[in-house]
């Protein structure tokens, strides 16, 4: 059924790509079974966030045969909280799910969340990972700190081992709009709210294709942009710091005088070099949390677009070629070239 005939759908599917050309074909098809077969109006907002491979071209082909498959094109690499902001805001839908198209998290589990959704009354339903065999020991190990740090700091209803992979109600996608959030961290921000909520479990599978778009680099700045977006207690560390350095001093003051009442030969270079770094080290920590926090309040104040979109295939009818730029270009140069569109959000 053409969604654009019929105006909202019932049930929306955001998916945020980034260089996915190896698993697209895939994704969709397994993906458009699973929805023709819910019996309900749906559209796919599949997110390029800015690929520099094929990734928006094979979208678009397959939007000609899958006429509730809207492509919705970033102008640049913005990162997957950014995509997923911008899928959300750009849903139709009276439910909107939200998943990667690596395809670790079965597509086929989506009408069960919303038969959840809709048996039990409930504004959330979270995708959650029983079995998480197919990671990395390492990855297990990381996550399992991540989620019990996290659950102390945002509360007992965060779940464990929920990832961004769930079912909200339009309700919560309207709160979502209005949050002045910059970095939003979907997998706390959504249970902070408070909304009647349930789960889902499933076994977490191997990607489909291609690599992995989550390395350790990206996997610190999310747990950064976790806790600082949650917690001022970076800075409450960074005062127990001070504390603690500012008592060391008067320790060593006080074994100071006495020795030098005692008669004894104080050494000094060294011990004094050793302090001197010591505490510098905190001083630059704790300016550093600061000037973290600071940024953070200048970005906001600014009031930059997170993202800005390209295209969305569901507004121009016929969308502008992709021009994919090779690795091997100019390093100054674009990511990817749209030529055409306007911009958006």
């Amino acid at each position: 059924m053409d969604i654009s005939a019929a105006g909202a759908p019932d049930l929306s599917v955001v998916v945020p790509m980034y260089n996915e050309q190896d698993v697209v074909a895939v994704f969709v098809e397994r993906l458009r079974p699973v929805l023709d077969g819910t019996g309900t109006t749906y559209e796919v907002v599949a997110v390029d966030d800015g690929s520099r491979d094929r990734t928006a071209r094979l979208l678009l082909d397959h939007a000609r045969s899958w006429p509730q498959l809207r492509v919705v094109r970033l102008r640049r690499n913005s990162g997957h909280q950014a995509a997923l902001t911008a899928g959300l805001h750009r849903s139709r839908g009276r439910w909107v799910v939200s998943i990667d198209a690596d395809l670790q998290d079965p597509p086929e589990v989506i009408p069960e969340m919303l038969a959840t959704a809709r048996e039990r009354g409930v504004d959330v339903v979270y995708g959650v990972r029983a079995d998480r065999s197919t990671d990395t020991p390492f990855k297990r190990g990381t996550a399992g700190l991540y989620y019990r740090l996290m659950r102390r700091i945002v509360g007992a209803d965060l779940p464990a081992q929920a990832g961004d992979f769930r079912l909200v109600s339009r309700d919560v996608v309207e709160v979502l709009r209005r949050l002045p959030e910059r970095t939003p961290v979907y997998r706390l921000l959504v249970p902070s709210l408070g909304f009647a909520a349930a789960e889902v479990r499933y076994s977490r599978a191997v990607r489909a294709a291609g690599a992995t778009k989550y390395p350790l680099r990206r996997m610190v700045a999310l747990a950064w942009d976790s806790t600082a977006n949650f917690t001022a207690a970076p800075l409450r560390l960074a005062t127990w710091l001070g504390v603690v350095s500012f008592a060391s001093c008067l320790v060593l003051a006080v074994l100071g005088l006495i020795a030098y009442a005692g008669g004894a030969t104080i050494p000094g270079w060294t011990s004094l070099f050793v302090a001197v770094l010591l505490f510098s080290a905190v001083q630059l920590i704790c300016l550093g949390l600061l000037g973290e926090y600071v940024g953070r309040i200048y970005r906001t104040v600014q009031n930059r677009p997170t993202h800005l979109v390209g295209f969305d295939s569901a507004e121009v009818p016929d969308p502008p070629d992709v021009t994919v730029v090779e690795p091997t270009a100019v390093r100054d140069a674009p990511a990817v070239a749209v030529t055409g569109g306007r911009a958006g959000d």
